[in-house]
């Protein structure tokens, strides 16, 4: 599939450079499952999903998609910098769907809902957690069901439900950062003791080596990004605890634009003729599959 970057990205990718950003590809590539990409070269736009799209966006030609491409196995960069994973090949999977060619924007996770609210973007493809705070800015078109789950060094015994006074790493921004963290330091201190340190990363690769080099006891994460992590390192990391927060995932959308009900309507056609399966199941993510693309299922 033809794949056009927006100069925006370009430019987004040099300023992630320049800060210390690392490309991520050699360490970090592939599924959580290790399996080879699903082949989605013959997907057929679907005409129902292309009549929903508005004027502008299917005249257009392209779907503008935003992702912060750190935050493997999901979302990640090549050798050559451009994005990778199987949300991207997803996400990729839908536009195909909608007659349409994937025009990629790499950015701060924290960008990328107010780069959609102002409309530079059509859609978000950046591993989003589906809840109620968010809904109030975007809407989700929802594709897997995820949860959070803790990595820690390899023999540590780290218990994420008595973390009171660990230094724990994250991605900044992500629900783990804004709602988990916060939560479980507060319940400490409520209760007499000493809070959760937490350090913060723009990239989810800077966090697994927080954890890697001594310098946090454990990181947080969605379920496949700790799953992938822990499976190319499992000679110094290790789960720890079970998975809990279980929550919808969700292509983030320009709210009353349209645009949704499009999406939504691709991702089902992909569901009802194997695709979204079939990458799933490459990433080796299959058992967060959902029967129906929903809509701000997220409750939370």
């Amino acid at each position: 599939m033809k794949i056009r970057y927006a100069l925006p990205a370009l430019a987004a990718a040099a300023a992630l450079a320049l800060t210390g950003c690392v490309n991520n590809a050699e360490t970090e590539g592939g599924g959580a499952g290790g399996g080879e990409s699903a082949d989605t070269s013959a997907i057929q736009p679907d005409q129902a999903a292309v009549d929903l799209l508005p004027d502008e966006v299917r005249d257009s030609g392209v779907l503008r998609i935003g992702t912060d491409a750190e935050y493997p196995p999901n979302e990640y960069k090549d050798a050559d910098g451009n994005p990778v994973g199987w949300g991207v090949e997803l996400a990729e999977a839908v536009t195909a769907k909608l007659g349409l060619e994937p025009e990629w924007e790499i950015l701060g996770f924290d960008s990328i809902i107010p780069r959609i609210q102002e409309g530079g973007l059509d859609m978000g493809s950046s591993s989003f957690t589906d809840t109620v705070e968010r809904q109030e800015s975007v809407d989700f078109v929802n594709f897997l069901n995820a949860g959070t789950q803790w990595a820690a060094a390899t023999g540590s015994d780290v218990d994420p439900d008595d973390a009171c006074g660990l230094t724990v790493a994250v991605q900044a921004t992500t629900v783990q950062d804004t709602e988990e963290l916060p939560a479980k330091s507060q319940a400490c201190e409520d209760a007499g003791k000493d809070p959760i340190e937490v350090l913060r990363f723009d990239g989810q690769p800077e966090a697994t080596q927080a954890v890697v080099d001594g310098r946090a006891d454990a990181f947080s994460a969605d379920l496949p990004v700790t799953g992938d992590a822990v499976a190319k390192l499992s000679d110094q990391l290790q789960t720890v605890g079970d998975v809990f927060d279980a929550a919808p995932y969700g292509f983030a959308t320009q709210k009353d634009s349209g645009t949704t009900e499009a999406v939504q309507a691709a991702l089902q056609s992909l569901i009802d003729d194997g695709t979204y399966l079939e990458i799933l199941t490459a990433a080796g993510i299959e058992s967060g599959a959902l029967e129906e693309a929903t809509v701000n299922a997220g409750t939370a």
